[in-house]
């Protein structure tokens, strides 16, 4: 009998996104590719965006952030607005470089649009919600406020110093977007109740799973945690990053 598959707990969203990319043969269209997942009300994985304008409806609360452009795009122009995608929703028009996101809400009608082909990470979260299409931007540059620690009994070095900006909530408060920053820290493995997508924008950190399993993510790494991962963490320096984190009431 086969052992059964096991679920890693972290996972490289950017190299993921690299080893997906559609072909250029492929029909027009946006191209997603999925991360095998439990059954869940969480969908994460690859979008690919080819050149021209392409139509979508979204079902659930989606965080997304631009990879890279794909290389695409010879000739006149070549290398301008390379990797750059627009996103039209309810008539307003929002455009996303490499690095950037955005959460899109639930029942938007997304006309995607690049000039030469795009690649983003998305986090979905498939649920009811009241507030209607439109685009929450993620600001890199928003005032923090302190935020709870890692628990005590967890950390090997003194408790650090940790800031949060929260940029959207889900309605029922489960799905939560926004950017954190904490100063160094070490603490033994806990497990996430949670599934949670980091893309670091200062310092690196360091994992190891309950099995041995170890990563290490720096600065521009997109990544996932799995809910019910066992997972230490270790940041010899200054962490900042941005977050999307589905957590269950």
């Amino acid at each position: 009998m086969n052992a059964p598959f096991r679920y890693p707990s972290f996972f490289d969203l950017r190299e993921f996104a690299r080893s997906t990319r559609a072909p250029l043969s492929a029909p027009d269209g946006v191209v997603r590719r999925h991360v095998e997942l439990p059954p869940g009300p969480v969908a994460v994985g690859a979008l690919h965006v080819p050149p021209g304008e392409h139509q979508e409806s979204i079902d659930g609360d989606e965080f997304v952030i631009v990879g890279e452009g794909e290389g695409e795009g010879e000739g006149e122009g070549e290398g301008e607005g390379e990797g750059e995608v627009s996103l039209r929703v309810d008539g307003m028009e929002s455009k996303l470089a490499p690095g950037e996101s955005a959460v899109i809400r639930a029942g938007s009608e997304v006309r995607w649009a690049a000039r030469n082909a795009a690649t983003l990470v998305f986090m979905r979260y498939r649920a009811q919600s009241d507030q209607g299409p439109g685009v929450v931007p993620i600001d890199y540059v928003a005032e923090l406020t302190p935020s709870g620690a890692p628990l005590a009994e967890l950390l090997t070095t003194p408790t650090p110093a940790c800031r949060n900006f929260t940029d959207y909530r889900s309605a029922d408060g489960e799905f939560v977007c926004g950017t954190w920053d904490s100063t160094p820290y070490t603490r033994r493995a806990m497990r996430y109740r949670h599934y949670e997508l980091m893309y670091l924008l200062d310092g690196e950190v360091s994992f190891e799973d309950e099995v041995g399993a170890r990563a290490t993510f720096w600065r521009g790494d997109i990544f996932l945690i799995r809910q019910g991962a066992e997972c230490s963490w270790d940041s010899q320096v200054y962490v900042r990053k941005v977050y999307a984190i589905w957590r269950p009431a």
